[in-house]
């Protein structure tokens, strides 16, 4: 295993007048609450933060979209040097934006699946807004992009052809406004995107959503797969330091025991951990309670360890 920060908060919109979201500082406080001595002592490359702004960009109308499509075409070059090496690449963001990224670098190996564990299920895109009006926010358009669904400095990328993952190769599980009856982009529920919403998890239960994704991956068994994690899915009991917090969430214990297996599967390519936010966990507790979490999966034992961790 190595790790790979990525202190981008380029995909949130800001909350407030003059605020800037405090995404880009979860890696080094993470890091700080002792997540590499919870992981054996990976190595670590550590990403430079991107300059974050609340003015439009030229030619393209999602927020920091320039910076953005930068900043991940560095994240995919060190998620590829990664994988390369044979190691399980853990990317610790950060915003929900460095996906495409992740995804871009693993894709060299070939196709891939995606486990997209996530309290909102991410598919703002052009056809369920209008974007004449607004900014875009990457985060809330993560998996709309990967799909294809999107502006082009998020849907094209060099040496893929066609999205970075394909609809019926997806698994969205969290999703707790799906059965609100204004929610924003229930045009994902008619896709082949498998959903798998927060109350619908409950029902089926661990053993249940566990099946569900073993059935999509024995799809295709050659293939390899990402993990992407957004904290929000947990409930705001537990997890109230995100940009976007909300109830129902998934129990801790029932995200380690479905992520249990899937970190240990060799065919895992990597895992996007995001959108945790240290402004809003000023005595680190929260903080505490992700390398907690992360504490108790078994990743990849590094290949090579980091002296000073």
């Amino acid at each position: 295993m190595h790790v790979i920060t990525a202190p981008s908060n380029l995909g949130l919109r800001p909350l407030r007048l003059n605020h800037e979201p405090g995404t880009w500082r979860a890696p080094a406080a993470l890091l700080e609450a002792g997540l590499l001595d919870a992981l054996g002592a990976p190595l670590v490359t550590s990403l430079p933060r991107p300059i974050y702004s609340t003015e439009p960009q030229a030619g393209t109308r999602i927020r920091n979209g320039q910076t953005m499509r930068d900043f991940n075409l560095m994240l995919a070059d060190a998620v590829r040097d990664v994988r390369r090496k044979g190691e399980f690449a853990l990317v610790i963001g950060g915003d929900c934006s460095i996906l495409m990224g992740a995804l871009a670098g693993a894709r060299e190996e070939g196709q891939v699946a995606l486990i997209h564990i996530d309290g909102h299920s991410d598919f703002r895109h052009p056809g369920n807004y209008d974007f004449d009006q607004s900014l875009g926010a990457a985060a809330g358009m993560d998996l709309a992009l990967v799909t294809g669904r999107g502006e082009p400095l998020g849907t094209q990328w060099l040496d893929i052809g066609g999205p970075l993952v394909a609809d019926a190769d997806v698994i969205q599980l969290g999703e707790r406004e799906s059965r609100d009856p204004d929610f924003a982009w229930p045009d994902v529920q008619h896709t082949a995107i498998d959903t798998i919403d927060v109350f619908e998890a409950t029902a089926i239960g661990v053993e249940g959503v566990a099946a569900r994704i073993a059935t999509m991956l024995a799809a295709k068994p050659d293939q390899g797969f990402w993990i992407h994690l957004d904290v929000d899915v947990l409930d705001d009991a537990i997890m109230p330091a995100v940009d976007c917090p909300g109830s129902p969430g998934i129990p801790p214990k029932d995200l380690v025991a479905i992520l249990h297996p899937l970190v240990a599967d060799e065919r895992c390519r990597g895992m996007t951990v995001t959108v945790f936010d240290p402004d809003l966990d000023p005595d680190g507790k929260y903080a505490a309670t992700i390398v907690s979490l992360m504490a108790d999966l078994p990743f990849p034992a590094p290949t090579s360890v980091d002296p000073i961790a």
